[in-house]
């Protein structure tokens, strides 16, 4: 990470929580517990194929067993996991057998954070002691004018007492000035960006909300109400950008790096790129036979690296192009025929 004479490492400040500092390095698991809630908040981006489900997803592996969540935090080589939600704490006996899953296998240090948007009570959080390492709290936002007076502010003092690092995280909206209140009883105030996303389109809409640029999801606007409390070195401001690029390319370069086969070339942004040739008959070319270059056959289809496939390209036979996708058989991000 790269600081700067302000103190701010790609627009936020230096000094960030113990669970942001593993999200910048891409080191964290994003496990997503339940897509059930019992709040309708109107900016929830979660997609259909989530919201309001029963499902369970480590990073973007649906999770069947418990196996599953250890193959996708070893996978990325993760220092620690979010665990979010939907509610987790409509799961909690569940969010208990995962952490401590968690905890058994990679030791004490795996940091974990859990996302909570209710105001969680004392026996809520007892169970979770030892497990979880951080508390971030998402109060709605019309309680933020009065939140000292709200069920959250008694939550931030029981997990202080039970020995939680705790915060709040919201999304850039009108009125989050009023959150300086709660300020002083917290370790963190996290800023998220405002984000348009195609469950919430409709609702921003409504309120006469438009996407900042063509390049990004951010809300136009978002950032500037957030502005009045970025002075507080408490307070960090995390944007739809740093998420795209940096934040997730990280977490890409970590998948890319336990997955990627010897022939796969790894890219800046943590995508891999790998040459493919089509068989005509299904027979191997007499050049790829005598070849001492590494390849990969799956029926008609050899996978090898691209810039071999390049050179050779006037020798063998059948269509050929080259892959770039998502590490650890990703998505397909581009094909270019050779």
């Amino acid at each position: 990470m790269n600081g700067d004479k302000t103190g701010r490492i790609n627009g936020c400040r230096a000094d960030l929580s113990e669970g942001c500092i593993l999200c910048y390095q891409g080191a964290k698991m994003v496990l997503f517990v339940t897509g059930v809630c019992g709040r309708n908040c109107w900016y929830c981006p979660l997609s259909e194929t989530r919201r309001g489900r029963e499902v369970v997803y480590a990073n973007d592996r649906l999770v069947k067993s418990p196996d599953d969540i250890i193959a996708e935090a070893e996978m990325m080589s993760a220092l620690g996991t979010g665990v979010t939600g939907g509610e987790p704490f409509l799961v909690l006996d569940e969010v208990v057998s995962y952490c401590r899953l968690l905890k058994e296998h990679f030791g004490p240090e795996h940091h974990i954070h859990l996302y909570t948007g209710i105001a969680p009570t004392r026996a809520q959080l007892e169970p979770l002691r030892g497990l979880v390492d951080e508390v971030r709290l998402h109060p709605p936002q019309e309680i933020w004018a009065g939140i000292l007076a709200s069920p959250y502010a008694a939550s931030v003092e029981v997990a202080r007492e039970l020995g939680f690092s705790i915060g709040i995280e919201v999304p850039s909206l009108p009125g989050i000035e009023a959150l300086a209140a709660i300020l002083p009883a917290l370790d963190f105030l996290n800023i998220n960006e405002l984000e348009w996303s195609e469950t919430n389109a409709q609702a921003m809409r409504e309120r006469h909300l438009d996407l900042e640029d063509n390049l990004h999801n951010a809300v136009g606007g978002a950032a500037a109400w957030a502005a009045p409390l970025l002075d507080d070195p408490k307070v960090h401001f995390c944007s739809s950008d740093f998420k795209d690029s940096v934040q997730l390319r990280e977490r890409l370069k970590r998948i890319s790096k336990n997955t990627a086969r010897p022939f796969d070339e790894i890219t800046e942004d943590g995508t891999i790129i790998y040459g493919v040739l089509k068989l005509e008959d299904g027979k191997l070319p007499p050049a790829l036979q005598e070849t001492i270059y590494e390849i990969e056959v799956s029926g008609d289809q050899v996978e090898m690296a691209w810039w071999m496939l390049a050179e050779m390209r006037e020798k063998l036979p059948g269509r050929k192009y080259v892959v770039e996708r998502y590490p650890n058989g990703g998505i397909i991000l581009e094909v270019t025929p050779l």
